[in-house]
């Protein structure tokens, strides 16, 4: 059960899952478009299978499971990206799997979870209930393999993966690779992946006002959490209390700062990312955009963006187009 505590995610393990989904799922497109003038390099994630990056770590970490953990099954937690990406990867392995998810959590992702076969349990987010509790209690009962969201080297590795086809494509392009990558932050899986497959490009992570507690843990050297007043967000993929210690050691090493952004600039990037590049992006999917154009990640030409995901309401979607702050 604790065997994703057994080693760190490194650059050749990032190769390794970059392989390994080369072989199951396309390349999602990078696209082309000018801010402020300038080329930028959107990484459209939002159209992989399950609508978000989360397939990847996930696929990674399943695929590598031994036949006894495979039979025991696998335990996760989750707002819904992740928990699409798991169950996705447990229905193609056979793998039984559980997800702990917050009753407040977008209908959408609840809906698409369940649909692929797995099992739900809904814990009481907005009442303060843990839900690292509630899944140790499961992995308690039955033995299976907790998959960490992002304090897990298999799943930080699958998430790199995307940094290694990023560079490919700018690569392909003659670009020569990416100078920047500027990508969404909940707990810093994806931007410690990015930060090892990536070691020439500056990774600026991007979180949500008041979720911001990797940017403040940068800023102080060391893990600080959430704060206990933290308003409300639409942002509900990358709503964590605080990071790990799996995931600060590489970022302290490699990611120097992190960035915020509002909630009337996430609305807008998503308005942005519908009328400009026709793609649907959740709220937490279009925060790096968001930070891109508010002037706050300058573009430089070989800066790529990360969309990491479009699994939202139609309802709460079309306000959003609807309104113009």
């Amino acid at each position: 059960m604790a065997r994703q505590q057994t080693r760190s995610p490194t650059p050749e393990g990032v190769a390794i899952a970059a392989a390994k989904i080369a072989q199951l799922l396309p390349k999602t497109p990078l696209l082309e478009a000018e801010v402020n003038g300038l080329p930028v390099w959107f990484k459209a994630e939002s159209l992989q299978p399950v609508g978000a990056f989360k397939i990847r770590g996930a696929w990674h970490r399943l695929s590598d499971l031994s036949a006894d953990e495979r039979t025991r099954g696998v335990v996760g937690v989750s707002s819904g990206n992740h928990a699409q990406g798991v169950a996705w990867a447990a229905h193609k392995l056979g793998i039984p799997a559980t997800i702990v998810m917050p009753v407040d959590a977008p209908q959408v992702k609840l809906d698409a979870t369940r649909a692929m076969g797995t099992k739900v349990v809904l814990y009481d987010r907005p009442g303060g209930e843990d839900r690292d509790e509630v899944a140790q209690r499961l992995i308690d009962q039955s033995g299976a393999t907790l998959v960490h969201a992002f304090a897990d080297p298999w799943v930080i590795e699958g998430q790199g993966s995307m940094g290694l086809e990023i560079a490919e494509q700018m690569a392909a392009r003659g670009l020569g690779g990416p100078t920047r990558i500027v990508c969404p932050c909940g707990g810093g899986g994806l931007t410690a992946g990015l930060a090892l497959a990536c070691p020439d490009a500056a990774i600026v992570p991007v979180e949500p006002e008041g979720w911001d507690d990797v940017r403040r843990s940068l800023e102080a050297g060391e893990i600080v959490p959430v704060l206990p007043d933290a308003p409300p967000t639409a942002c509900d993929a990358l709503q964590t209390p605080s990071t790990r210690p799996i995931n600060f050691a590489v970022l302290r090493a490699r990611v120097p700062f992190g960035l915020m952004v509002t909630p009337a600039e996430i609305r807008a990037a998503q308005r942005w990312a519908f009328s400009t590049l026709h793609l649907v992006i959740e709220p937490g999917g279009a925060a790096a955009l968001a930070a891109v154009l508010a002037g706050k990640a300058p573009a430089d030409g070989r800066t790529a963006v990360i969309l990491s995901g479009g699994n939202t309401d139609a309802s709460a979607f079309a306000q959003v187009i609807a309104s113009a702050d």
